[in-house]
């Protein structure tokens, strides 16, 4: 029976592609360095926001200077800019009601950077409770490393096998098995549905309520095993 559901945050709970664009574009334009369209960013963003910043910068310009220097415009940009043009995908606000309601334990784990995570989270979803919202921290191992799940598991007192992690991405798909947790992997984000096959994971859902119809059968079969 689930008892958990841990969600990635960028192209699982919210779409914000265009504000990482834009900001990421903003960075590089402000040091000289081309742009990129919108849709590459689908493909850059994923493993936290060093590599954002060396998958932007051209080949020859991936100096850690450089990142360093195209991070700081970023963060100063995406801190006042991060919700221009993010929101929920279609069914999610509704997903994670009905799943609270039903006394579902919720939880984000991302590689955004910490603060970020939390803000967004708190402003999109703000009827929601979660037991845990973490993101990039300083010396703690991103995502495909389990740390971030595992941690979340020790403070909702679950078992794993209670537990789903829901992403967009092989990166996401890799962090579940790595923590040996189930996985769901979503085809509304930012990844194609090839990636999440190559990940083997547990479940591969195309809509929200796909998500709440995986809960409910878990559910179900529990009580049928009881009976």
């Amino acid at each position: 029976m689930t008892k958990l559901i841990i969600f990635d945050l960028d192209g699982t709970l919210l779409n914000t592609i265009n504000d990482l664009a834009t900001a990421t574009n903003y960075a590089l334009t402000e040091n000289g360095f081309p742009t990129h369209p919108v849709e590459a960013y689908n493909f850059f963003v994923g493993n936290g926001i060093h590599k954002l910043m060396e998958r932007a910068l051209p080949q020859e310009a991936r100096s850690e200077e450089q990142i360093l220097r195209i991070k700081a415009a970023f963060l100063l940009f995406y801190e006042a800019h991060k919700r221009d043009l993010t929101e929920p995908y279609k069914g999610i606000p509704e997903l994670l009601l009905e799943l609270q309601a039903k006394g579902i334990k919720l939880a984000v784990a991302s590689n955004k950077y910490h603060l970020a995570t939390q803000k967004l989270v708190t402003s999109y979803f703000p009827n929601i409770h979660f037991e845990a919202v973490l993101g990039q921290r300083e010396n703690i191992a991103i995502k495909p490393d389990p740390t971030i799940i595992e941690e979340i598991v020790t403070v909702c007192n679950v078992e794993k096998k209670e537990v789903l992690f829901v992403g967009d991405s092989g990166v996401d798909m890799l962090t579940a098995q790595n923590a040996g947790v189930n996985s769901v992997g979503v085809t509304w984000g930012f990844r194609l549905e090839k990636e999440l096959k190559a990940f083997s994971p547990t479940h591969i859902v195309t809509n929200p309520d796909e998500i709440r119809q995986l809960v409910a059968s878990s559910f179900h079969w529990n009580e049928q095993k009881k009976s």
